[in-house]
């Protein structure tokens, strides 16, 4: 059996891949930090929850910070790694905005008063790809588009 594509797309959905973990995420980029919000906003089991937090936790996106002594309680708080994460999912919002709602439960309004609008962009150009224009380059020669070169 041949060995699966070096995937970056595959090593994140391992991190945040569930949807308990990217709604977790949501509520902390709303600010909802504490574990008992968390599960109020999201339904989630509480067992579900504290292992997705952990997971979070243990792969950098998150960080623990503990805010009381007595008792110990934590709030959790995105990392750098983790505020990257805030345009992918707003790009999910997009999508399911477009694709799956009536109408947007929520929209979210830029400092200059237009609503955001998340558009994939190059970092050279500035240009927003258009079909066609984008060209997939693999590190490793034995893999092309189509799948391994050698097996």
């Amino acid at each position: 059996m041949s060995s699966p594509r070096p995937c970056s797309i595959a090593a994140t959905l391992a991190v945040v891949g569930e949807k308990y973990s990217l709604l977790v995420l949501r509520e902390v980029f709303y600010g909802v930090c504490r574990f008992d919000g968390m599960v109020r906003n999201i339904g989630a089991p509480r067992d579900i929850l504290a292992a997705r937090l952990r997971k979070l936790v243990d792969a950098g996106v998150l960080e623990r910070v503990q805010y009381s002594e007595r008792p110990p309680r934590f709030e959790y708080h995105a990392t750098e790694a983790g505020l990257e994460l805030r345009g992918v999912l707003h790009l999910l919002r997009q999508w399911g905005d477009q694709h799956l709602m009536d109408v947007a439960p929520v929209t979210f309004e830029h400092s200059c008063g237009a609503d955001l609008e998340t558009v994939p962009t190059c970092r050279s150009c500035g240009a927003e790809p258009a079909v066609g224009e984008l060209r997939a380059r693999f590190a490793s020669p034995e893999w092309t588009a189509q799948g391994r070169t050698v097996d």
